[in-house]
């Protein structure tokens, strides 16, 4: 028998490094999805509700909370911008110096981009392909604070009260060289004792980027200017955005605000004036948290409330109209481009009679709902869940009731989530949604909201806009039908969606994405003229987003509890959603919507008298549209305003 042929020794290498090779692979194939499947879990579980809408969250700790964004010495750093690359920068930000400084004597505004989706996508696609576009973002130079021209008085910055102070500043790199690319998303809060608000803050896509402060005369004294980089260059808008978070705090400047009496033109700042239907027209708010009163006393009571001034404890004008003690915020109150009444029991009850609203959107709007029935009507309801329609009718006067319907959008199945604007493809779905619309009796109101399951779901900015786009149609086909039928449609509030707190300022629904995404959607809900009006609930929780006081990541409205919170502490501040119950409550109480639909009927009437026979026949039009506005579900002030109404048609 002939010997086997002898092993060839290169043969055998060549062997062993090819299963070594698949052995390399399939261990770092294996470790990317563990990786994977870890990284997804854990931004799912943030988000994770049971059906009794208890939050489950893990306990993850954040390096910044909103204490830290307050100390009270300052802190200016430029270590890492050396003498040429200061000149350069000097240089640089002179050319984009702002026009109205200390001149603009109207109060600060912010717009929202035409063709916001569009741009932002243009941004986000934007090339590299330079040294200045390629570096990353580790420190900012700020034109007229770091280069000293008002920095005096001891390192404090003094400013007049009343105008309105632009800042520019470069976004640069580790060296200190300027950055030529924007996207980056920073932090910014102003804010003393008895102020806190979120300076505007414009990108100019080169790497500059500019602020704008603004305190009125009411409130001057010590503030502090903090500025924190969260993201750089979009990468908040990531599918999984966590392990790119910076969560750098850059700068905290302090400012000294005091009333100019040189400047005669700082005291004649327009007094803003109390909400009207208009004001709600508004894309963007920029508005502040202002302090009319403080009580240090005050403790949690046991139901887990803090009463800390009297119910009838009144706001202070112009900041807001009523009892201000029944905010349970210990004296704050927000206000924006104009200031909102605080209703009592009384008073909403009446501006909520014979009407239907319809809440479309998150968990969000479980609490708004609860916390207006608990505390502002008066009336006891436990959970909210996903889905809710009920009556209801005032326990001290049965003849005063309304409608609530709420239908949950993060899951086409009320019992999933992170499906957001996804959930419209189910056709299930949207037929369910339909049915609410397609009868002679709608809701009055539509407040509408979504953000933070399209957080989770989307991929990627380009998938979300497609879905915003699919989403404003849809609801475009289901109001047409509603005006095709001749029906009033309902007005339509869009609420944006919350700026995420503490822990979740990192997560996939991080207030980076979250404002991106509310642009985005609010632009295609316009482009098909779906809503009326805006409630900036972004805006309003801004200020409280730093640390979790005020909310357990992604709600604001958790009801009160005397137990510990996700921040360690006994109870949780819950004044925030109820501020927004009485922002929603003073767009609801306008009556346009009652002219309109008198207005309608009285034209039905007109058209339909020669067709219909027996009753209708008989009935005169004042009669008729009597008839119609209770079938609306329209509160009216009697025949009177009818009468009146008619009498402008003959």
């Amino acid at each position: 028998m002939s010997l086997e042929k002898p092993l060839n020794p290169s043969w055998v290498f060549r062997s062993t490094i090819h299963w070594s090779f698949r052995l390399v692979m399939l261990a770092v194939v294996i470790g990317l999805v563990l990786f994977w499947t870890i990284d997804v879990t854990s931004n799912h579980q943030d988000l994770l509700t049971t059906n009794t809408n208890t939050f489950i969250t893990k306990n993850i700790t954040t390096k910044t909370t909103h204490q830290d964004l307050l100390p009270t010495t300052n802190f200016i750093s430029t270590k890492n911008i050396t003498t040429t690359n200061f000149v350069n920068l000097t240089k640089t930000l002179s050319q984009v110096q702002p026009l109205n400084k200390n001149k603009n004597l109207s109060w600060v505004s912010v717009e929202l981009d035409s063709n916001y989706s569009t741009n932002l996508f243009s941004r986000w696609m934007a090339p590299g392909g330079e040294p200045c576009k390629d570096s990353t973002t580790e420190d900012i130079f700020i034109n007229g604070i770091d280069n000293g021209e008002e920095h005096e008085h001891g390192g404090v910055v003094e400013l007049s009260s009343g105008v309105i102070h632009e800042y520019v500043f470069q976004a640069v790199d580790g060296s200190g060289s300027y950055r030529c690319l924007g996207g980056d998303y920073f932090e910014i809060d102003l804010s003393s004792e008895n102020w806190k608000s979120r300076p505007p803050v414009q990108d100019f896509g080169n790497g500059t980027y500019l602020f704008s402060l603004q305190v009125h005369q009411d409130f001057v004294g010590e503030f502090n200017l903090s500025i924190g980089l969260l993201f750089r260059h979009y990468q908040g808008l990531k599918f999984s955005p966590e392990r790119f978070a910076v969560d750098k705090l850059l700068r905290v400047v302090r400012i000294r605000i005091r009333n100019d009496d040189k400047n005669v033109l700082a005291a004649k700042l327009p007094e803003i004036k109390q909400c009207g239907k208009s004001d709600y027209r508004k894309d963007l708010w920029a508005g502040r948290w202002t302090r009319h009163g403080r009580n240090d006393e005050c403790r949690i009571s046991n139901d887990g409330r803090y009463r800390c001034l009297e119910p009838n404890y009144p706001c202070q004008h112009p900041w807001c109209h009523g009892a201000l003690g029944s905010v349970e915020s210990n004296g704050w109150v927000y206000s924006a481009h104009c200031s909102f009444k605080l209703f009592d029991k009384k008073s909403a009850w009446k501006c909520l009679n014979k009407r239907w609203l319809f809440f479309w959107g998150d968990s969000n709007h479980c609490d708004t709902i609860r916390n207006m029935l608990n505390f502002v009507l008066d009336y006891e309801m436990g959970v909210v869940p996903r889905l809710f329609d009920m009556n209801i009718t005032n326990p001290k006067d049965p003849k005063q009731s309304f409608r609530i319907t709420n239908v949950f959008n993060g899951h086409y199945n009320h019992t999933g989530n992170y499906q957001g604007l996804n959930s419209l493809y189910n056709d299930g779905y949207r037929e369910y949604l339909r049915g609410y619309f397609s009868g002679e009796v709608v809701p009055d109101t539509l407040i509408m909201n979504s953000g933070l399951h399209d957080g989770v779901y989307w991929p990627n900015l380009r998938r979300f806009i497609k879905g915003a786009n699919d989403a404003a149609a849809f609801w475009a086909e289901v109001l047409d039908g509603v005006r095709r039928r001749n029906v009033v449609v309902p007005e339509v509030v869009y609420r944006t969606t919350v700026a995420t707190g503490g822990y979740a300022r990192r997560l996939v629904f991080n207030p980076s994405k979250m404002e991106a995404f509310n642009g985005v959607f609010v632009d295609k809900l316009k482009q098909f003229g779906v809503i009326d009006y805006i409630v900036d609930h972004f805006d309003m929780t801004y200020p409280w987003h730093y640390d979790n006081r005020c909310n357990d990541g992604v709600h604001y409205g958790r009801f009160p509890v005397k137990a510990r919170w996700r921040d360690g502490q006994i109870g949780h501040q819950y004044f925030v959603d109820l501020m927004l119950c009485h922002v929603l409550l003073n767009m609801v109480i306008h009556e346009s919507r009652i002219a309109a639909t008198v207005i309608l009927c009285y034209l039905q009437f007109s058209s339909n008298r020669s067709v219909h026979n027996g009753s209708l026949k008989q009935l005169n039009p004042q009669d008729y549209c009597f008839m119609k506005l209770r079938t609306f579900h329209v509160f009216v002030y009697g025949r009177v305003f009818i009468n009146l109404v008619m009498g402008c048609f003959g």
